[in-house]
């Protein structure tokens, strides 16, 4: 384990695509960047960016991975900007990874522009227009229109257990905006679970 602070954090290997930034993600995470499938890792963390897809090399590092049974996050990056999207991203993986589970969605602006995430457990937003980030209450059309997806994330979370994340049975992806810190702090989140299990 490695040590921030007073902190343990668990190994962290981040893999992916160049154009996805694996690099600046194991950085912002602690982690390590690698090309090989590190089976002595605790917790594997494969970097997306939708408008290039996935690449073969890639694919074969999460097959590789699934022999160890080690716990396994997908970050969707480079959403601001970008004409594709977490739901694309999120598809593609669902086909050449496993099936994966999305605890928050991406909520936008007026102009587009990725500003907040809103999760299927609480239904709270998380507002990253303000510093730090706030949550509050989502509005009953945000209720509405991810409703559906809730009701398949809670019901894969009943299905796989509590802890099958920590177990390496169930895959969250999370949309991450690195400039705007959307998602970074729900990523560490998750390294925390990691940590504590």
């Amino acid at each position: 384990m490695n040590s921030i602070g007073d902190q343990s954090l668990p190994r962290v290997h981040v893999y992916g695509h160049v154009s996805a930034q694996p690099k600046a993600i194991a950085e912002i995470f602690a982690g390590q960047h690698s090309n090989e499938a590190i089976a002595e890792s605790e917790l594997a963390i494969f970097a997306i960016n939708p408008a290039a897809g996935i690449d073969q090399e890639t694919i074969d590092l999460w097959n590789a991975l699934s022999d160890y049974q080690l716990p396994r996050l997908v970050v969707v990056n480079e959403l601001d900007g970008s004409d594709s999207d977490f739901d694309d991203a999120v598809l593609l993986a669902n086909r050449v990874f496993d099936q994966l589970v999305t605890p928050y969605l991406v909520l936008h602006n007026d102009a587009g522009d990725p500003t907040a995430l809103i999760d299927l457990q609480s239904l709270e937003i998380v507002d990253y227009t303000t510093q730090p980030a706030s949550r509050r209450d989502s509005d009953p059309e945000h209720k509405e229109l991810v409703a559906d997806f809730r009701n398949e994330y809670l019901e894969a979370i009943e299905d796989a257990g509590e802890k099958a994340f920590e177990a390496g049975l169930l895959f969250p992806a999370i949309p991450i905006v690195i400039a705007k810190g959307i998602g970074v702090d729900i990523v560490k989140s998750f390294i925390e679970r990691v940590a504590s299990y």
